[in-house]
C-alpha cells in the first residue's frame, strides 16, 4: 500500500494528502498513487522535474504482522 505526501510550505515538514473524510488517501500500487498526485498537484509535480526542492512524494506503508 502507498500514500501521498506533500511539503506544501517548502519547509521540510511532510503532510499526508487526505481525502474528504480526513483520512490519508491510500493506494494499492505506487503507479496509482503517482497518477493521483499528478492529477491533484499538477504544477508541483511538473516543476519539480526541472527545479528543486522536491515537494511531493509517494511512500510505501509497511503493515504490521
Amino acid at each position: 500500500m502507498f500514500k501521498m505526501q506533500i511539503d506544501d510550505a517548502n519547509n521540510g515538514i511532510w503532510h499526508d494528502v487526505k481525502g474528504t473524510d480526513g483520512k490519508p488517501l491510500i493506494f494499492g500500487t505506487s503507479g496509482e498513487a503517482h497518477r493521483k498526485l499528478e492529477e491533484m498537484f499538477p504544477v508541483l509535480t511538473e516543476t519539480e522535474k526541472y527545479v528543486g526542492p522536491k515537494r511531493t512524494r509517494v511512500i510505501a506503508i509497511l503493515e504490521d504482522d
